[in-house]
């Protein structure tokens, strides 16, 4: 099978979203916003998978986790190396891989919002700079800090839409109202 290339278009998605906002306020909200976007739902619809082959919202905020690890890491290695290499990931390969169905969504909340505040402190004493310098990805070329901030504040605002869509769907369903009768 081949190995998915995410390409310009991807990074343009990401870019796209995240519009005329800042990239590391984005981030640094970002857990709020999806907690509240969760609040109020059980384990089990947070589990459920709308379809085979998509993941659920669990898995989603599983992903947002690991994602975080993976940014952490890249920014330290472009800052502190020369040209360092950044090796893309198989985000499916996470997901199946390291237990998510162990985990409660509330612990990889946690989770992330721990991670992501690690990294926001570590984005915002770094000097300007230092944004500017690169590494090597995989599968995308010379990736600056700064651009690489881009990507994951809007990263962070695409899977944002799609848990406020899953969580809407997942929402019970309002009986209709009987039509009014007419009078005569």
């Amino acid at each position: 099978m081949a190995k998915k290339q995410p390409g310009p278009v991807v990074i343009d998605r990401y870019r796209d979203a995240l519009g005329e906002r800042e990239p590391i306020r984005t981030m640094a909200s970002s857990p709020d916003r999806i907690a509240k976007i969760l609040r109020g739902l059980d384990e089990q619809t947070l589990a459920k998978r709308p379809a085979p082959g998509k993941w659920s919202m669990k898995e989603v905020v599983a992903h947002l986790a690991d994602w975080e690890f993976v940014l952490g890491t890249r920014v330290r290695l472009v800052a502190a190396l020369d040209r360092p290499a950044l090796h893309g990931y198989d985000q499916d390969a996470f997901v199946e891989n390291l237990a998510v169905d162990r985990a409660t969504t509330g612990e990889l909340l946690v989770s992330f919002a721990a991670v992501r505040a690690a990294n926001v402190a570590l984005f915002e004493r770094l000097p300007k700079s230092a944004h500017a310098r690169v590494g090597l990805h995989s599968e995308r070329g010379e990736e600056s800090i700064a651009k690489m901030l881009v990507i994951y504040a809007g990263h962070d605002l695409i899977h944002e839409a799609q848990l406020a869509r899953m969580a809407a769907e997942s929402a019970p369903k309002k009986p209709a109202k009987p039509a009014a009768k007419r009078s005569k």
